[in-house]
């Protein structure tokens, strides 16, 4: 699978309907962790479970030819929760005969739709935010509208689903990024060692303001300890999650995700008991 902006390693599993990789990001040292402001949890991978892929339904024989299909594109969490924690926006690059073919969804859910008629490549662009890989994945999925099997007319009913099921791999995540996602149902975090626990991101500063480098928000306190608190959720307008989406009932289902995010739960439940 091509990846033009960064170094990943895959490892390829899974069935020819259920294609199943495993993306590897390169570990990046930047500015920030050299000045010691975004730390890393050193020896600790975070994991992502995601799916991407299109969902087409057939308008029937009254539609025009060149408007036969409506489809839609999108990434969703493999549970269908909410990636907006992880993921800052994503670029959906359409076939050039589409007016705007470069498409930006700024927030989850990170999808969208369109008509036509043509099958194409679609290539998906996710950017992460700056405290959790400062560079971007790149990943390509096939537009089917058309079911595989021509033994009868094509129903208005039942749409073409094609999805792909990943788990991106965060190695040596940032002190931020390992706070905000700790308790999140999208992600696979490992249980911390017995007496391990986070810096407080936070200090004593007295008469001032200071900036909390997860949140980036602005607090004033007057001679007392202040510390940051996790980020539960960064969208701000409203649901990301996909849960209760108008096509959730043609979303797949990957058991390997389900099996994945329960043994994170049952770790992490371990820990605090």
């Amino acid at each position: 699978m091509p990846q033009t902006a960064i170094e990943a390693q895959v490892e390829d599993g899974g069935s020819a309907s259920k294609p199943q990789r495993i993306i590897k990001l390169s570990k990046t040292t930047d500015d920030s962790d050299k000045k010691g402001t975004n730390k890393r949890v050193k020896d600790i991978e975070i994991c992502v479970p995601i799916v991407y892929g299109t969902i087409a339904f057939y308008l029937g024989r009254k539609a025009s030819e060149s408007q036969s299909h409506k489809w839609t594109v999108y990434v969703r969490g493999a549970t269908n929760e909410d990636l907006g924690a992880v993921i800052k926006h994503v670029v959906f690059q359409l076939h050039p005969s589409f007016n705007n073919p470069t498409r930006i969804v700024e927030a989850p859910p990170f999808e969208l739709s369109e008509c036509g008629w043509g099958e194409f490549e679609i290539g998906i662009s996710i950017f992460f935010h700056s405290d959790v890989c400062d560079k971007h994945l790149d990943l390509y999925h096939m537009l089917k509208l058309y079911p595989e099997d021509e033994s009868g007319p094509q129903s208005t009913k039942k749409p073409v689903v094609m999805e792909s099921y990943n788990e991106i791999v965060f190695p040596d995540p940032s002190e931020c990024f390992f706070a905000r996602v700790q308790n999140h149902p999208a992600v696979v975090v490992p249980r911390m060692p017995a007496g391990f626990s986070l810096p407080v991101l936070g200090k004593f500063i007295g008469f001032a303001f200071f900036l909390d480098i997860c949140s980036s928000k602005i607090f004033f306190k007057i001679g007392s300890f202040v510390s940051a608190a996790p980020v539960e959720n960064t969208n701000e307008k409203g649901r990301g999650d996909t849960k209760d989406h108008p096509l959730s009932q043609w979303f797949l289902n990957f058991s390997e995700a389900d099996e994945l995010l329960k043994l994170a739960s049952a770790r992490q439940q371990v820990g605090m008991a």
